[in-house]
C-alpha cells in the first residue's frame, strides 16, 4: 500500500522524536534511532520537516538494479551522525556497565559499534557489521580506562562502516500483520538500551549524577578554543536543568532548585562511606573537618615520620579516601 505524504507528516507533528513516522514508512532502524536519542536529539526531528518527501519516495519505490550496483556514498550528516551515536552509546555503556568484567576489551566496543551500525543501518543502506565491530574490538584496546575511548572508537567504526557500504537487499511490502513482531523487536531493542541506564540511576543515583555532571564538564573542555560552540553546547546540555528550575517556581538559579540538587546528592557511596571510616569521620563531617582529620592522618602515618612496617600502606589509604571524600565535596564546574 502507498504510503501518504500527508500521514507521515501528521506523525512526524505527533510523535516525530518518538519515531511514529518512521515505522509508518517502514524505517525500523530509523525509528529505533529516534526512540534512544529523541528524534537525533532534537536536530534530525526538526531536519526532517525537508526530508520526510524523499522519504516517502523510498518507501512508494525501490531503488533501481542499475543504482544497487554501485556502493551507496555516504554523506556528512550520516558520518557525523555515526560518529555522535557511537559517543552517545559508548557514555551509556560507560554510565551503566563499566563495572563489567573486561569492559573496556568487550563490552565498549561492542556498545560503540552498535550505535555506529544503527545510523549506517537507516534507510536503503547497510554496512558490515562485523567489519564494524572488529574495528570497535581492535582500537578499544588502545584507549583502555581512559573516558574518552568513545570518540576514537566511534570514529574507526564509522571509518570502517564507510569503507563498506552497500544497499540493503530488496524487501517484500510490509503489511498489518508485520506491525506486531517489528514493535516486539523494537521493544526488547529499546529494553536493552535503557535497562542498564535505568538500574545505574536508580540504585547508584549519586555516582550517576556525579559522572554525568563530570562528562559533560569534559565534553566542554574540549571546545577550549572555540568559546562560542562550548557556551552553545552547555545551553543545550544543561536545557532540562533550566526547565526543571522554572517548573520548581524560579529562575535558573535559584536557591529552592540548589536544594533539590542537594537532596540528590546528599547521600554517600559505599566507597566514601569506607573513606570516612579510614579518615574517622561521620557522615554529617564538613569539608573543613575532613581536611582537618586527613592532615592529622597523614602527618602521624607519613613513612617519614612512623617507623611502622604498615605505615606507607596506611597513608596511601588516607590519601586515597581524602580525594575520594573531595570528589564528593568539591563543586561542579558549572551550574
Amino acid at each position: 500500500m502507498a504510503k501518504s505524504i500527508m500521514v507521515a507528516y501528521a506523525l512526524w507533528a505527533v510523535g516525530g522524536p518518538l519515531g511514529l513516522h518512521h515505522l509508518y514508512l517502514g524505517r525500523d532502524s530509523h525509528a529505533l534511532l529516534w526512540m534512544l536519542t529523541l528524534g537525533g536529539f532534537g536536530f534530525g526531528w526538526v531536519r526532517e520537516v525537508l526530508r520526510i518527501p524523499a522519504y516517502v519516495g523510498e518507501a512508494n519505490q525501490d531503488t533501481s538494479k542499475e543504482q544497487r550496483k554501485r556502493p551507496p556514498s555516504v554523506g556528512p550528516v550520516r558520518f557525523i551522525g555515526q560518529v555522535c551515536v557511537g559517543i552517545y552509546f559508548g557514555t551509556v555503556a560507560l554510565i551503566g556497565l563499566n563495572s563489567l568484567r573486561f569492559f573496556y576489551l568487550i563490552v565498549l566496543p561492542l556498545c560503540v559499534g552498535a550505535g555506529v551500525h544503527l545510523v549506517s543501518n537507516v534507510g536503503q543502506q547497510t554496512s558490515d557489521l562485523q567489519k564494524t565491530l572488529t574495528a570497535c574490538l581492535l582500537t578499544s584496546p588502545l584507549f583502555y580506562g581512559s573516558t574518552f575511548s568513545p570518540l576514537p572508537v566511534s570514529l574507526a567504526a564509522t571509518i570502517t562502516a564507510a569503507q563498506h557500504r552497500r544497499f540493503k537487499p530488496p524487501q517484500t511490502p510490509e503489511t498489518i500483520q508485520d506491525l506486531g513482531p517489528r514493535l516486539y523487536r523494537l521493544g526488547l531493542a529499546w529494553l536493552a538500551f535503557s535497562a542498564p541506564l535505568g538500574y545505574c540511576i536508580f540504585h547508584n543515583t549519586t555516582a550517576t549524577l556525579y559522572y554525568l555532571s563530570d562528562c559533560v564538564a569534559a565534553l566542554l573542555d574540549i571546545f577550549w578554543f572555540l568559546p562560542w560552540l562550548r557556551n552553545a553546547l552547555e545551553y543545550i546540555l544543561l536545557m532540562p536543568y533550566r526547565i526543571l528550575c522554572v517548573i520548581t517556581g524560579g529562575g535558573y538559579y535559584e536557591e529552592a532548585w540548589r536544594k533539590v540538587l542537594e537532596i540528590l546528592l546528599r547521600e554517600y557511596t559505599e566507597s566514601e562511606k569506607e573513606a570516612l571510616q579510614v579518615l574517622s569521620l561521620e557522615v554529617e563531617a564538613s569539608l573543613e573537618e575532613i581536611t582537618r582529620s586527613y592532615r592529622e592522618l597523614a602527618k602521624k602515618w607519613h613513612p617519614d615520620h612512623n617507623p611502622s612496617k604498615d605505615a606507607e600502606a596506611m597513608f596511601v589509604r588516607i590519601h586515597e579516601a581524602y580525594e575520594i571524600l573531595l570528589r564528593h565535596h568539591r563543586p561542579r564546574r558549572f551550574k
